[in-house]
């Protein structure tokens, strides 16, 4: 993830090392003895915590990557994705595997110092923890380059075959993954759960089932929209795990958590979800949370409300297209204005993208004050509210301390329910038990899907080259896609990563339809000539302007503004007119030009 990627290259690659003696010849950890540790529980879970403390996601993850999809605007796009930019392995970085030298130090460990220290459940909790994070980062690794080396051993520098070796097959390293899951599932316990206060920041039994289901589905479904391997260009061989295997273990891992009872869906405000200070343990399975005198604060709301901090991420007509009425039923037509596109929709809606009648915290302390569009950074109009804490002194400064969830029971359900529905064994029952239970939860109302929606099948459809949308109901797939961006939108392993296992990147260039730009509010003729007002504030548009002011907007501009009407007189506002590319090789990236010299045995990816 991309915490783990911004680890510093001169920590060096494990597999692209040639003057290492002092990396080699270090401990991973200085506080102890290496060759006498973990003898106890106490040195086990000290060493464990310390991959917790280093690699729990936070807040990056989500206002980075996840940003850049088919449904949030920004001013500028990753470089990987932009038309005009060129990349290659020379540009490629993430090529850093220390976390795999300090996990299969703690795996060769325990072998050697723990096994007739501590009983047999506590070795395979601790060695189950260990395995979770060898496969949780070795997840991220087939994400990013598909075949990469598996290394199980703790490497030392005269292990030069492993360490100049070559590259791994992405099914076989798969398989090992899958393994390292089985075990994590089968032998984490719950004795932090059941113990501790602040469990939901731990990895406890139902964090790694969660998990492995969410890791599982990625690749079962990934394999099953990808006829081929994207690093050799080769079909899959089906030698180990076959997709439907994988979506299977999906379905069991998620059943576990939900058969458990230790979870439900929060019935309180859905947004104290993502805004409460502690983790609504009710449903978080996993979370961070923000304490000033040990981890600090974050930037959610800064990254959100700033026209210079973030990418001036907006929300887009599709977003919100996406967003049912309350009766359960899509909405029949785009063309309202803005104060009347929240009125009857899901209430989740005005608890994501800012509505009429949200009120803040004004500067001067006052509350209960209309928030107002900042067309500073929202060209679009609908700006993105969901983790940003409605007070206007955290636009400026980096002070949240609202919690952030890593995975939520909600997620759950839903992997559960499209694992199921690949699987072909989706019913009623389910639906109720899943969709229907969020729908409802959020206050509306839940319809078993018996028809295809025409514009959710158009959207995840047209001009894309990959026409599959499932093996099990169409109708059911495409409410659950719905589903997973108006719960899930802008967490953590969400958007960006169904795009891909659904083999449907190629929506990103297209941006609506037109690769125009962006879809912002529709505007009727009299909106563009006299304004409109929103939450009491005046909006008005200028033929001329080309940069926007707190309640400007333009109409025409230049090169990479380019904001636009999409026809004259009235119509859709079209912002960030950047041209993007996809290509069938982006479904991985290229191995790092640096490493290759250093090791000619990796190879390059098909393509690059």
């Amino acid at each position: 993830m991309k915490k783990i990627f911004n680890i510093a290259i001169c920590a060096v690659a494990l597999f692209a090392m040639t003057s290492c003696e002092k990396f080699f010849t270090r401990t991973p950890w200085n506080e102890f003895d290496a060759e006498t540790y973990f003898q106890s529980e106490s040195e086990l879970k000290m060493y464990t915590d310390g991959f917790l403390n280093a690699w729990i996601p936070d807040y990056t993850e989500t206002d980075g990557d996840d940003a850049y999809n088919d449904l949030i605007a920004t001013k500028t796009s990753t470089d990987f994705f932009r038309a005009d930019t060129q990349w290659d392995g020379a540009k490629q970085g993430s090529w850093t595997w220390t976390w795999l030298r300090r996990i299969n130090f703690m795996i060769q460990g325990m072998e050697k110092n723990a096994k007739d220290k501590v009983d047999e459940a506590t070795y395979n909790h601790y060695l189950g923890l260990a395995r979770f994070w060898r496969a949780y980062h070795y997840v991220s690794r087939v994400k990013l380059f598909s075949d990469v080396p598996w290394i199980d051993t703790y490497v030392q520098p005269q292990d030069t075959l492993i360490l100049y070796g070559q590259r791994e097959d992405r099914e076989y390293v798969f398989h090992n993954i899958v393994e390292d899951l089985k075990f994590a599932c089968e032998n984490v316990d719950n004795r932090v759960h059941a113990s501790a206060a602040n469990s939901r920041n731990q990895v406890d039994k139902y964090v790694v089932n969660a998990m492995a289901a969410r890791m599982l589905l990625y690749e079962g479904t990934f394999r099953k929209n990808h006829a081929v391997n994207p690093a050799t260009n080769k079909p899959w061989t089906n030698e180990y795990e076959k997709p439907e295997d994988l979506i299977r273990l999906s379905a069991q891992f998620s059943k576990y958590v939900i058969d458990s009872g230790e979870y439900k869906l929060y019935k309180g405000d859905w947004s104290n979800l993502f805004l409460s200070k502690e983790l609504i343990t009710d449903e978080v399975l996993w979370g961070q949370v923000f304490i000033l005198e040990s981890n600090g604060r974050h930037a959610y709301t800064r990254y959100f409300n700033s026209s210079t901090l973030g990418q001036q991420y907006s929300g887009t007509k599709e977003l919100l297209h996406h967003f049912l009425k309350v009766d359960g039923t899509p909405i029949d037509s785009d063309y309202k204005t803005i104060n009347q596109e929240f009125e009857g929709r899901d209430p989740r809606l005005s608890k994501t993208i800012l509505g009429p009648g949200h009120t803040i915290t004004d500067l001067d302390g006052v509350s209960q004050v209309l928030q107002p569009i900042n067309c500073t950074f929202c060209w679009t109009a609908y700006m993105i509210i969901k983790w940003c804490v409605p007070d206007k002194s955290h636009w400026q400064n980096s002070v949240d301390e609202n919690c952030i969830p890593i995975i939520r029971y909600a997620e759950v359900l839903l992997n559960y329910a499209e694992a199921m529905n690949e699987l072909g064994e989706f019913n009623e029952g389910i639906w109720n038990q899943t969709v229907g239970a969020l729908r409802e939860r959020a206050g509306v109302k839940s319809i078993y899907p018996k028809t295809s929606d025409p514009w959710l099948k158009d959207y995840y459809t047209r001009g894309l080259e990959n026409q599959h949308i499932t093996d099990g109901d169409e109708a059911v797939a495409l409410e659950i896609r719905r589903e997973r961006v108006t719960e899930l939108c802008f967490e953590a392993e969400s958007r960006q990563p169904d795009l891909y296992r659904w083999g449907i990147c190629d929506i990103i260039p297209r941006r609506g339809g037109n690769g125009n730009g962006w879809t912002g509010v529709w505007l009727s003729a009299d909106d563009v000539k006299n304004g409109f007002t929103f939450n009491g504030v005046k909006y008005t548009f200028n033929e001329t302007v080309k940069k926007g002011t707190e309640n400007a907007y333009p109409i025409t501009g230049t090169n990479n503004s380019c904001w636009s009407l999409e026809k004259a007189g009235d119509g859709y506002f079209l912002v960030y007119n950047y041209k993007l590319k996809w290509e069938d090789r982006m479904y991985c990236r290229p191995i790092p030009s640096a490493d290759q010299v250093l090791n000619p045995a990796l190879g390059q990816n098909y393509g690059w």
